[in-house]
């Protein structure tokens, strides 16, 4: 019934065009003070103009908490954009995209940022404790703290605005212009992590790291229908990218932080196992411990069944059956 939300609102396919064509416009309005900066350091002849093309090497142009304000900051004009797409050209309430109950349920946010950043720090503690030679400490008192609050403010609007986009708009415009479930959940996760393609961690792992963000896509994804509603997404989202933010840089990734390490290992050596694994085993059993935890049934209908617009007056039964999850 989280689709079908869709329905409250206008929800002619033109809009949806127009939602999107202002989320991007958003961006890239909130992206002039990075190209700004780009121009007077090419102006001022610090940049090599040889190496425009190269990821990696405009990631490394200025300080890392400028560059990380820099990188974060266009998703902010995304998230007004879309924002205002969904109150204006839809009239429907920010609400009704996030969840099918009666308000957020902020327990369920917290609950998943809280498990997966245990989780996610886990891993990356244990790497380091099995082959510290793969790391050195990145460690500084003034710049990690300057760090925690760009990430604590920026970091969840970054992430938030992906998971609107794709597990919120695009997964209701898409569910009821096609009336079913599985098509909208294939076609988000796989343009979310198509979208992940210009990232430096594929120029140096190769086209095979698209299979974890893919699969992270349609994680999200399952979430979402399952849950009727975004929560855990928003939640699980946001605790990833912070504690790697905070945890761990490296300078082939997409952040590059004052982090607490700094991976040094050659990414060439990275094991097929090392993307697979989080993909097949950590994420189903992930799932397995949500759906025990929030009761899901039915799985078959939430994930393959139609979309169906709902009567006027059955607008209340989705969100009793929304509510319903909320136990």
């Amino acid at each position: 019934m989280y689709i079908a939300q869709a329905y409250k609102g206008l929800h002619d396919f033109w809009r949806y065009i127009i939602g999107v064509i202002m989320a991007i416009a958003g961006v890239f309005i909130f992206s002039v003070p990075h190209a700004i900066a780009i121009g007077v350091e090419t102006v001022n002849g610090n940049i090599d103009a040889s190496k425009m093309n190269d990821a990696s090497y405009i990631m490394s142009l200025f300080e890392p908490n400028i560059n990380l304000v820099f990188v974060l900051l266009p998703f902010v004009g995304g998230l007004i954009a879309l924002f205002l797409a969904i109150k204006l050209i839809h009239k429907q309430s920010f609400k009704d995209v996030t969840t099918t109950r009666k308000k957020i349920d902020w327990s369920r946010v917290w609950f998943i940022f809280i498990l997966w950043g245990v989780i996610s720090s886990s891993f990356v503690l244990i790497h380091y404790y099995f082959m510290p030679e793969d790391f050195v400490v990145n460690f500084k008192l003034r710049p990690f703290l300057i760090l925690c609050v760009i990430g604590i403010v920026l970091i969840p609007i970054q992430t938030s605005f992906e998971e609107y986009v794709f597990r919120g708009y695009l997964m209701q415009g898409i569910g009821i212009v096609a009336k079913n479930k599985w098509l909208p959940l294939i076609l988000t996760s796989l343009v979310f992590g198509l979208l992940h393609i210009m990232n430096p961690e594929v120029e140096k792992l190769g086209y095979v790291i698209m299979v974890y963000y893919i699969g992270t896509g349609l994680m999200l994804g399952i979430m979402t229908l399952m849950d009727e509603g975004m929560e855990l997404a928003l939640g699980f989202h946001a605790a990833n990218n912070l504690f790697t933010a905070l945890l761990v840089t490296a300078d082939w990734t997409a952040f590059q932080t004052h982090s607490i390490f700094k991976d040094i290992s050659d990414p060439e050596n990275i094991s097929l196992l090392e993307i697979f694994v989080p993909v097949f085993v950590v994420f189903p059993i992930l799932l397995f411990i949500l759906s025990r935890k929030y009761k899901w049934s039915n799985w078959k209908d939430k994930l393959f069944g139609a979309v169906i617009e709902p009567l006027k007056e059955n607008y209340k039964l989705i969100e009793d059956i929304g509510n319903d999850t909320e136990s």
